[in-house]
């Protein structure tokens, strides 16, 4: 099967595109704050400068490797799901599930593969440009050399093919025994998974108010809650949409008409495949909205005191902005990635819908309600995550729980979140909808 899966990625290398584009992007940051151990363990390196260096290395390095595993996963669980026809041919041939999985994380093991050899070059200029931003703040010392060696190789390509095998394993897994009938099982597993996070981020959250309010590393433990309660969302995130789609249901309906019933019994009957998109919007805005707010407030509350920013203020405040933008990168790739797939694949059924009477305007009016309500759900939940580790790292570090910062940032990370949904979902309609819908109808992708 190994043989099998060369040969598919090389006969159709498009396919594989958005799952390259991701495992790339994920071994690009994990071997750039990968060398940062190397330059830490050169010699010469002063204590200070070591510490910096392996501390920024650890942090960021663990968040690349959790979303490494998310966007390839996402890219992958749609790569995978599009491909059920060709997956029920394979059983009725007589190719067993393990075999299909062989095939499968073979793929994902060889895109993994040329990702990480491909990485190799811009995470060494990356690693560079990081090691000079710490120098010119201060927080490494002006002599230490750039070194980009085992550790950063090593931490690469593990982490890539681990999480492309991974999530390939689990991608055609779920795949296969959809094909079988069997849902129970998975959807136990995800709804432990769901409330293990959901209640791992709220002790989180309340550990923050058992630390001390100067402490540098105040920000870990609600940063953290904001991630785990957004990761806990997005998995309920299906019964988290149908629930709003029903309380919502008439408005929606009664401001766009045929295009608004259209689109909420859409969602409602593709909540499940919807919930890949959910996922990163909740994420992007529970973290970018922690991350950024509590740095702001931080900032605030050092500069009323009167006092000099220390080298380990710097460090998390570096490593704030830096996980931030990781996972603005990451979630924007998600969104993108995920959207375009699923509007490229419903290019049947946007024929099937023209032929029964909707206009072309009609359709795009409905793929825009979709990117609308999607964007509304993933903010409103993203924003509820976010603003539970922000109060309660403001109440502790300030005695006020309210932020003094304004709405602004918040507002720019909506704009991202709403452009990148809305762009790439009405654009690539518009281009499936410049086929007839006769062909289009026809059409499996």
């Amino acid at each position: 099967m190994f043989a099998l899966a060369l040969r598919s990625v090389r006969q159709r290398p498009g396919r594989f595109l958005a799952t390259l584009l991701s495992a790339f992007l994920g071994a690009v940051v994990v071997m750039t704050f990968g060398s940062l151990q190397d330059t830490a363990g050169a010699p010469g390196v002063d204590a200070v400068s070591a510490e910096t260096l392996r501390v920024s290395s650890n942090i960021v390095g663990g968040y690349g490797a959790l979303l490494v595993f998310f966007a390839v996963a996402s890219a992958l669980t749609v790569n995978v799901r599009q491909r059920g026809a060709e997956i029920a041919l394979l059983r009725n041939t007589g190719a067993t599930p393990a075999q299909i999985k062989r095939m499968v994380v073979g793929e994902a093991v060889l895109v993994g593969m040329a990702a990480a050899v491909l990485a190799v070059g811009p995470a060494m200029l990356g690693g560079r440009v990081l090691l000079g931003l710490f120098q010119d703040s201060g927080q490494v010392a002006d002599g230490v050399d750039f070194a980009f060696g085992p550790v950063a190789l090593g931490m690469g390509v593990s982490v890539t093919l681990l999480a492309s095998a991974g999530a390939a394993f689990l991608a055609v897994r779920r795949a296969t025994r959809a094909l079988a009938g069997a849902r129970a099982g998975q959807g136990r597993v995800k709804k432990v998974a769901g409330v293990a996070a959901l209640v791992g981020g709220t002790g989180a959250v309340m550990a923050t108010f058992a630390m001390d309010a100067t402490a540098p590393a105040l920000m870990a433990a609600p940063g953290y809650g904001a991630i785990l309660l957004s990761v806990g969302f997005a998995i309920f995130s299906p019964a988290l949409l149908r629930g709003l789609l029903t309380v919502f249901e008439r408005p929606i309906t009664a401001l766009a008409g045929a295009s608004g019933y259209l689109t909420v019994q859409t969602m409602r009957h593709r909540a499940a495949q919807l919930s890949g998109l959910l996922m990163p919007l909740v994420l992007f805005t529970g973290t970018a909205t922690a991350a950024l707010y509590m740095q702001a407030v931080q900032t605030d509350a050092i500069r009323a005191s009167g006092l000099v920013r220390s080298v380990e203020d710097k460090n998390v405040a570096t490593v704030n902005l830096v996980v931030v933008g990781i996972v603005v990168v990451f979630a924007c790739l998600m969104i993108i990635n995920t959207l375009y797939a699923e509007t490229s694949y419903r290019r049947g059924e946007f024929g099937r819908q023209r032929l029964a009477g909707a206009t072309p305007g009609q359709v795009l009016r409905t793929v825009g309600l979709e990117g609308l309500v999607l964007t509304v759900t993933g903010v409103f939940f993203g924003t509820t995550a976010g603003l539970s580790g922000l109060l309660a790292f403001t109440a502790v570090r300030t005695d006020s729980p309210f932020p003094e910062p304004g709405p602004g940032v918040w507002l720019l990370i909506v704009a991202a979140a709403t452009t990148s949904t809305l762009v790439t979902g009405l654009t690539t309609a518009h281009r499936a909808l410049r086929d007839p819908a006769v062909t289009a109808a026809n059409s499996t992708a």
